[in-house]
């Protein structure tokens, strides 16, 4: 297989990981009011919506996959957004989450995020933009469900909120600064492909 189609082949299986532990994710966020688990299952969908648009985009021009990878910048900033109303919502509620599915939940998400973010690293180098984002978002969601692990076993503990809706806010200013490192290759890629045009 050549090493396009292995990529595919490999982005595939990452999107197919994603979007089902989306669902779980959600299900577990929603009936145990969880911020942080929350936004990470919207970033579970965010990092399915980044691959897909991956597979669309492996045929185009560095041009066009620099343009692609801009838009997935704005993308990776989506769950941090969710992040900050599901935050206000909790706060005013201002009950804590179950902690043994904080916890479990979140070893569950580390599985799955470790598993994708050693798959796509096999393929950073051959993807630009497009598989740095996709390798970013994953490496970030291993860091985030590490600190959702914490969290429950801090939930545990205190019985407070606020470790539960510190992490969810933290997961948002990792998707920041994971936006910016993928606009900031996107447009030197840009900027490569126009030096070379212009040789």
């Amino acid at each position: 297989m050549d090493r396009d189609g292995g990529l595919r082949s490999t982005i595939r299986l990452v999107v197919a990981l994603n979007l089902g532990f989306f669902v779980i994710e959600t299900i577990a966020a929603l009936s145990t009011g969880s911020v942080s688990l929350f936004a990470d299952s919207v970033d579970f969908l965010e990092d399915a919506s980044i691959n897909l648009l991956i597979l669309a985009g492996l045929g185009w021009t560095s041009r066009a996959r620099a343009r692609l990878g801009m838009g997935l910048a704005a993308i990776i900033l989506l769950p941090g957004l969710a992040a900050f109303v599901m935050a206000w919502h909790r706060f005013t509620v201002g009950t804590a989450p179950d902690a043994v599915v904080l916890g479990v939940t979140g070893l569950a998400a580390l599985a799955v995020n470790s598993t994708c973010a050693i798959l796509v690293a096999r393929h950073r180098a051959s993807g630009g933009s497009l598989t740095k984002a996709a390798f970013l978002s994953a490496r970030n969601d291993t860091m985030a469900n590490v600190a959702i692990i914490a969290a429950g076993a801090l939930t545990a503990w205190t019985r407070s909120l606020w470790p539960d809706l510190s992490v969810g806010l933290a997961i948002a200013c990792l998707n920041a600064g994971a936006a910016h490192e993928v606009f900031t290759a996107a447009r030197a890629e840009g900027r490569e492909d126009s030096l070379s045009r212009n040789r």
